[in-house]
């Protein structure tokens, strides 16, 4: 990473990803601000120390007078607001997100004249609590932070919102934001709607089906804490790469139910189920060290790498 000054950092929306950067920046020694719409949660924060408010027209006027980079925390249904009151009040920021879907908020960035300055970000990395009470600085540290390499992107506000990321102890994995949509579709959004699926048929074995409940229905069940609203704002941006993912997880296990009936067996889903985990479990990363930002062809280089596996855990 560089030695460079730090630029300052806005973070709108200080739940549990936004609140945890507000965090980790201010920890990598960023001037960082806040703003969250319930003064609750505004108030816990400023009692712990960080600078929060309710006031989202004084944050962004803050913001435009700093050249500061702002960041969008809130959920896909609140990222319009956002939008429209960074479009009035600090248009010339660089601006990024941390929204679990990319390819629409890119449209309404677009939308609201805003693209020249944005890049597409999703740290990989959460918890199923949420608001400020389940802030952590640490959160992002070995984590895996998507970044957009999409056509129009900029080399300048894109080294900002990576450094901040490895800052924060996160590595890089450049994507685009289409790709990116269909990947978490996969990795993210259907473990949701697997583990609703998975609490509902244990809850309805009653009492006794809960009482013998034990690892496999705890891990797989994990994420069905989460606050029902923020797992629906979470996934149904993504409904067309969800339903895609969901269609072909219900062949699958039409096939096993198939296969069970008429020969007692579950070894195709089990056995598929297994080499799967263990691909996982062996992937390595691996760095990008010959791509500079700016340089010719720097984004087709970044994408390509970042489809094959490849990482950035430092800047110049």
């Amino acid at each position: 990473m560089t030695s460079a000054k730090k630029a300052p950092v806005c973070v709108l929306g200080t739940g549990l990803i936004g609140g945890s950067l507000l965090r980790a920046a201010a920890a990598a020694g960023y001037d960082g601000w806040g703003y969250n719409r319930s003064a609750a949660g505004a108030q816990a924060a400023r009692a712990d120390g960080f600078d929060v408010t309710e006031d989202l027209t004084t944050t962004l006027q803050r913001a435009a007078e700093t050249d500061a980079l702002i960041v969008v925390a809130v959920p896909m249904p609140a990222v319009e607001h956002m939008l429209s009151a960074i479009a009035t009040f600090a248009p010339g920021c660089a601006l990024t997100d941390v929204v679990s879907v990319k390819a629409p908020v890119a449209a309404a960035v677009h939308a609201h004249g805003l693209g020249d300055r944005y890049v597409g970000g999703h740290p990989m990395a959460g918890t199923a609590e949420s608001g400020w009470a389940a802030t952590d600085p640490g959160l992002f540290r070995d984590a895996v932070w998507a970044v957009g390499v999409d056509e129009g992107t900029h080399a300048e506000p894109w080294s900002r919102v990576v450094r901040l990321a490895l800052d924060c102890g996160a590595v890089v994995v450049p994507v685009v934001a289409a790709e990116h949509d269909r990947a978490v579709a996969r990795i993210s959004h259907l473990p949701h709607v697997l583990a609703e699926a998975l609490a509902t048929a244990g809850a309805a074995g009653g009492e006794l089906a809960l009482g013998l409940a034990a690892g496999s229905f705890r891990d797989g069940t994990r994420v069905a804490g989460t606050a029902p609203d923020l797992v629906r704002a979470i996934c149904e941006p993504n409904s067309t790469a969800l339903l895609e993912v969901l269609d072909e997880t219900l062949r699958v296990l039409g096939s096993a139910r198939d296969s069970l009936r008429a020969e007692q067996s579950l070894a195709g889903l089990v056995e598929a189920g297994h080499d799967a985990r263990q691909r996982y479990e062996s992937a390595r990363r691996w760095e990008i060290t010959d791509v500079r930002p700016g340089a010719p062809n720097w984004l087709e280089d970044l994408r390509a790498a970042g489809k094959r596996g490849g990482v950035l855990s430092r800047l110049g």
